[in-house]
């Protein structure tokens, strides 16, 4: 049997679409963006699904935590099933089968019919770790980081383009006849149809690798040893302490980028009294440094890898997660709010990039496991928005019920001042609390070894790549 050899991309030319691995880079982006669109379309409509559902405070929490737990085990499981079957078919059957659940989100007619649909949706969420498993199939050690990093980041900007996206469709099936109650529902069926129209591009126009399918390399004689590679390399990808540092890290970047895109609209609101439109534009500004925040954590791993090995990457990937944790720590003690606004992009900088360094490291963990890992990695994200939300929204209550009680005989608009000023100091104590956490774990990120092989054959393959093509190792 010969053995498989790739043609990897050693440099991101956008303009090359006739490439496979820029046509993929693209297609893939594009993909991550409609899911992550889709997932959140909902959060816009919030109001009109409280009002026509009748659901509770309550209730409409509980949704939001079964979207997010819905997206930790679907990233446990995908990163598996690409290493076994390739992201091809994982992101069309993820695409296809995650559009119903997006689509049943606007036919809900009962809250539990809601707490299912969000539940479902929430595996699309999995999209992020097959656009990061392909990108790495489609690049060479020399710029793997800032593919993985571009791809991902442009594919996130669709959890804040909704916000603007979501509202136009809707104006746009009013201006056709629907009723102004009704037009949340058509959204979200639209965003759903996309979805699968999606999965169709993907499987016609993408590949797993530059050469070809695994399934089509096998038939051919090419040795891609995907089985062996499933079973024993998530095995080994378990046992692996650096894919758990890699679990926490991403958890203190992205599970924190989550939790304070979904918080920062009220507590900018409750502590500089700014009003819900302009706050809300200041969050869709943060969402949108993704389109080049996380590129630069990626390209900045790749420089460090250059010129100090495999642990440059880890030493740069510490340096910006400590970054993160004193822009965030900085940030909960703002008063003005100039300085805030500074500070806010200052955070939204650092850790996008903190996001991006972290799957500059994560291809050289185990070649053998890219997927395996990246689920696990990419769950650790939303395990962490999930431990966060769950820290922030304790605090919060509890300060809010205590300034509720201690001025009921004030008078409602006395009472709600308070409750105001109650959640912003609570939260602005979360913040401080998580912001220091984050440092901590810049300082364990260290801990992330690499042996004098693996960082001898990352060199060697850096020094040997060609101007185009480069070969992949198995």
């Amino acid at each position: 049997m010969k053995n498989h050899t790739n043609s990897k991309a050693t440099s991101l030319n956008l303009r090359d679409i006739t490439s496979v691995p820029i046509r993929t880079f693209w297609i893939t982006s594009f993909a991550f963006f409609i899911c992550f669109f889709a997932w959140f379309g909902i959060v816009p409509f919030m109001p009109d699904v409280v009002r026509d559902l009748g659901l509770t405070p309550a209730q409409k929490w509980n949704a939001t935590v079964l979207a997010v737990a819905g997206t930790v085990f679907a990233r446990l499981l995908i990163g598996k099933l690409c290493d076994k079957y390739g992201p091809r078919l994982c992101y069309t059957w993820l695409l296809i089968l995650g559009s119903i659940p997006v689509i049943f989100s606007g036919l809900a007619q009962t809250p539990f019919q809601f707490y299912i649909s969000r539940l479902l949706t929430g595996f699309i969420g999995a999209s992020f770790v097959i656009t990061q498993v392909h990108t790495s199939l489609m690049f060479a050690s020399n710029v793997v980081g800032t593919a993985n990093a571009t791809s991902a980041g442009w594919g996130n900007l669709g959890g804040g383009a909704n916000r603007l996206g979501m509202p136009i469709i809707a104006a746009a099936v009013i201006a056709f006849g629907v009723a102004e109650g009704e037009a949340w529902r058509y959204a979200m069926v639209i965003a759903g149809i996309v979805c699968f129209l999606t999965g169709l591009v993907y499987y016609f126009f993408t590949q797993d690798t530059p050469e070809g399918n695994f399934k089509d390399l096998e038939e051919k004689g090419v040795k891609v040893s995907k089985r062996k590679r499933d079973t024993v390399g998530f095995m080994d990808s378990i046992k692996d302490y650096r894919v758990w540092v890699l679990f926490i890290v991403y958890a203190a970047c992205f599970g924190i980028e989550l939790t304070v895109y979904g918080t920062m609209d009220d507590y900018l609101q409750n502590t500089f009294q700014l009003e819900r439109l302009t706050a809300g534009n200041i969050v869709l500004s943060f969402a949108l440094m993704n389109i080049f925040a996380r590129t630069l954590g990626g390209y900045f791993g790749d420089k460090f890898g250059k010129l100090n090995g495999l642990k440059g990457r880890v030493w740069f990937l510490a340096v910006i997660l400590v970054a993160e944790g004193i822009m965030l720590s900085v940030f909960s003690l703002a008063t003005s709010l100039v300085l805030g606004i500074v500070l806010l992009v200052a955070f939204s900088l650092t850790v996008q990039m903190a996001e991006g360094a972290t799957f500059s490291v994560v291809p050289f963990i185990n070649r053998k496991a890219i997927g395996s890992i990246s689920g696990i990695v990419g769950a650790g994200g939303n395990f962490g928005a999930f431990i966060a939300a769950l820290f922030l929204s304790s605090k919060s209550a509890v300060a809010e019920k205590a300034a509720i009680i201690a001025t009921e005989s004030l008078g409602a608009d006395a009472i709600a001042a308070a409750q105001s000023a109650a959640a912003s100091s609570a939260v602005a104590s979360g913040f401080l609390t998580i912001g220091l956490i984050i440092v901590i774990v810049g300082g364990i990120t260290l801990l992330i070894r690499f042996s004098l092989e693996d960082e001898k054959e990352a060199m060697t393959e850096i020094k040997n790549l060609q101007p185009e093509l480069v070969p992949i190792k198995n």
